[in-house]
């Protein structure tokens, strides 16, 4: 399983989205996100509105999917956010194979192991 995390222009995302729709993801989230890359330097026009040295306003899709089918889904991200200029986006792919030390709760409300005693508030722990 591999975590594809893409951060791109807000309005290419809802075409990203819409190419998702159909094809083998196996979980996915979105999130408005600010920030900058190289075009930092560089005088950027969003909706009118000029930002120089400023937070970009970007769109981050996080998408969970099988090893397999990685490729597909990053050419399928690439294609519909390219569009040749400064500040397309950034696609990350990380493993979502936790093996080792790591220890991670589930999110779902009561799900726990079976031997895990849960704490007296039923809260498991995710910041803690």
């Amino acid at each position: 399983m591999k975590i594809v995390i893409a951060i791109v222009r807000p309005f290419v995302a809802e075409k990203i989205l819409e190419a998702l729709k159909f094809a083998p993801v196996e979980a996915c989230t979105v999130r408005e996100v600010k920030g900058f890359g190289r075009q930092k330097n560089y005088l950027e026009e969003y909706r009118g509105g000029d930002y120089a040295l400023a937070f970009i306003p970007k769109v981050q899709i996080t998408i969970w999917v099988d090893d397999l089918r990685t490729e597909e889904i990053i050419r399928l991200i690439v294609s519909n956010a390219r569009t040749g200029r400064m500040g397309d986006g950034k696609v990350f792919v990380l493993s979502a194979d936790f093996t080792g030390t790591e220890s991670f709760d589930l999110a779902r409300a009561g799900e726990h192991e079976e031997n895990e005693e849960l704490p007296e508030d039923g809260f498991t722990g995710f910041f803690g």
